[in-house]
């Protein structure tokens, strides 16, 4: 019996439109291979849905149904809402690396005077040249939205810190999208920390005056050496109509140092999926987040810890302050295989619902096959303490004033776990601001 797939009529779209976007997406020879073998390997998947249990809470065959147009590149009528998106959104002290629409652009970012043993390249000019560095496609079978990613990207930047290079300004990618018609960005990152040294690395996303219904597809890639730090900083602000689908993969080697934060208060639908795997002894993770949500937002955050090594140590702290009819998810699921014996692990996440219909998802999950092993979870939902609301308008505070009070203290633990004071207050910052719009 011969079985044929049928395509519906959003799988006939997709394959125009990578038929379509072939001239403008970089590379030949080797790369376009890998791009057709990544793209048939969604086709295979499809946009992830309720049946597959990492995708058991975001169901995009419901909530996004199809993959929009490719952005155009950006004229010089986007660019310069770019530059005017940017200076709203200017982070003192750091780096610049601009993707507008999905395109780097070079006169928004700040690619002179490069620190000693700082190299950065655009995605673009990599695959141009045939180059396949190492990490950049990832296996057929990965994640349905990564293949998608890998067959699709436009365009990203590719960061190398040489071994023992100490960077005193972080580096700043921002992700803006101006197009008011509705499209997609697709882009991927490379960031390679070497032996021994440190940086900072912070993402934003944001949208222009009039950008609105449009969807970011982006992976970043990292590569973390022996005895090297990376401080990340996530920050989702993109419009309220907005999809943002974001992939990490992290690789640590051994007695390294990863600490990362990520806070999602804009997008109508995210999520945000994470792999981070021990590759070297004695390393250490730190991943903290917040989600801010209200009206009808919808924001997933999954992380995949692999400790497959011994002598490693992670901790988990996840917010979610959830409003009116949002709808926030987080699943962390910690591995611990039978050769990562004296692993020290953690996670605990807690939800806020600040109303009747608002809804919070957590799923931390622990798989463990050493037998010594410091390891726990947790899990809480809840809402504001009456009685501390009641002390606090007690003492002449309004009710939106108190909820703001106590809802700052409760993401306030995860919010601390970033290095920099800067960035710490920057963070801060898009909270209130946030609970400002509460009313």
């Amino acid at each position: 019996m011969n079985v044929v797939l049928a395509k519906t009529e959003t799988g006939r779209a997709l394959s125009d439109l990578f038929a379509s976007a072939g001239g403008r997406l970089p590379g030949a020879g080797k790369v376009t291979e890998q791009r057709q073998r990544a793209f048939e390997a969604y086709e295979r998947a499809g946009l992830p849905h309720r049946r597959i249990e990492e995708w058991k809470y975001t169901d995009l065959r419901v909530l996004m149904r199809e993959v929009m147009p490719l952005a155009a590149a950006p004229d010089p009528a986007a660019l310069k809402r770019a530059g005017k998106a940017l200076k709203l959104h200017a982070i003192a002290g750091v780096r610049r690396l601009v993707l507008v629409d999905g395109m780097f652009a070079p006169a928004l970012s700040e690619t002179g005077d490069l620190e000693k043993g700082l190299g950065i390249r655009t995605l673009r000019e990599v695959l141009a040249t045939g180059e396949l560095p190492a990490q950049l496609f990832v296996p057929d079978n990965a994640d349905a939205m990564v293949a998608l990613n890998s067959a699709m990207m436009t365009d990203g930047v590719v960061i190398e810190i040489a071994d023992g290079a100490v960077l005193t300004r972080p580096l700043h990618i921002v992700h803006i999208a101006t197009s008011a018609s509705p499209s997609s960005m697709f882009t991927r990152s490379l960031f390679k920390v070497g032996k021994a040294a440190s940086a900072t690395l912070v993402e934003s996303y944001i949208a222009a005056d009039g950008a609105k219904a449009y969807q970011v597809h982006d992976s970043l890639i990292v590569s973390i050496g022996d005895g090297a730090r990376l401080d990340h900083v996530r920050l989702i602000e993109d419009s309220r109509e907005a999809f943002n689908i974001s992939s990490s993969l992290v690789m640590l080697g051994a007695k390294a140092h990863f600490n990362t934060f990520g806070m999602t208060s804009g997008s109508n639908v995210s999520r945000y999926q994470a792999v981070i795997a021990f590759a070297g002894e004695g390393s250490r993770v730190e991943t903290n987040g917040v989600n801010l949500l209200n009206g009808r937002q919808h924001a997933d955050t999954t992380l995949f810890l692999d400790h497959a090594v011994p002598n490693c140590q992670s901790r988990e702290i996840f917010r979610s302050v959830v409003d009116d009819r949002g709808h926030s998810v987080f699943q962390g699921r910690i591995v611990v295989r039978p050769k990562a014996q004296k692993t020290d692990a953690k996670m605990m996440t807690r939800a806020l619902l600040l109303s009747d219909e608002a809804e919070a998802d957590n799923k931390p999950e622990l798989e463990i096959f050493a037998d010594d092993v410091t390891c726990g979870h947790g899990a809480t939902t809840g809402a504001l303490d009456e009685s501390l609301l009641f002390y606090l308008r007690a003492r002449g505070l309004s009710e939106k004033e108190a909820q703001a009070l106590l809802i700052q203290a409760f993401v306030g633990e995860a919010i601390e776990s970033i290095a920099s004071d800067a960035l710490r207050e920057l963070t801060a910052g898009a909270a209130q601001r946030w609970l400002a719009a509460r009313g």
